[in-house]
């Protein structure tokens, strides 16, 4: 689907590299202003510089809730208005429960879920006065536990929980809630890195499009998505 999102501003997190950075460009290719956050300074600058006048890049730490605050401030200010939030910034640590450390366990749920909750309390009266789009990036993780991944697997799960509850709360305020479940992507930093056969970050990127092509009256709240053609087992 096409979509023209010209005069829309749209804040991404994890966006500099990877599935953030591919959404973070569809949206200005679409037309939006981009409003990139991500921790590190280095990465974001390329990221800014990559997609061009259309973005601006701010440093935070989402899981704190100050930051998320002060985040959101800075992009309505600079932007003049919020339409879009995708909550993309996300962290995967896989070891057995006995093996996992309290502070591994509190990395990937403070990033993963605690800061789900802290931006999107931050950003929802900037979106309900335009009446916007909140868009969570989840993963099958979600719905299909694994060995090593108690931690990632909590933190996905909460997240379906989080959008399905929020998306009944804010429908009536003129805020649509989908989150997207993404199967294996290649991407830096998870299990198997970047093989050929997954799904590549613009095709997440491809995915928010679509979902923000969708008429006012249809709400698709969740998308499951996956390789097509994995390995054989």
């Amino acid at each position: 689907m096409r979509v023209d999102l010209e005069g829309k501003v749209a804040l991404v997190t994890g966006a500099s590299r990877g599935i953030g950075l591919a959404i973070a460009q569809a949206l200005a290719d679409a037309g939006a202003g981009v409003a990139l956050a991500a921790r590190g300074d280095k990465d974001l600058e390329r990221a800014v510089a990559d997609i061009g006048p259309r973005a601006r890049g701010y440093t935070a730490d989402v899981r704190s809730a100050a930051d998320c605050t002060r985040l959101v401030e800075c992009a309505v200010s600079d932007f003049g208005r919020l339409d879009i939030l995708i909550n993309n910034a996300g962290v995967g640590i896989f070891r057995k429960v006995a093996d996992m450390s309290v502070d591994e366990w509190d990395t990937v749920l403070r990033t993963n879920l605690d800061a789900l909750f802290y931006l999107t309390h931050a950003a929802l009266p900037a979106l309900v006065r335009q009446g916007g789009w909140i868009i969570n990036i989840g993963s099958l993780a979600g719905k299909n536990p694994m060995p090593e991944g108690a931690a990632y697997n909590a933190s996905k799960f909460g997240l379906i929980g989080f959008s399905e509850a929020l998306m009944q709360e804010v429908r009536h305020d003129g805020v649509r809630v989908s989150y997207i479940m993404p199967g294996s992507v290649a991407t830096e930093g998870f299990r198997g890195g970047r093989a050929e056969w997954k799904i590549q970050p613009e095709d997440i990127g491809a995915l928010v499009i679509d979902l923000l092509a969708m008429p006012d009256r249809t709400l698709p709240s969740r998308i499951e998505v996956r390789p097509s053609r994995p390995p054989r087992k």
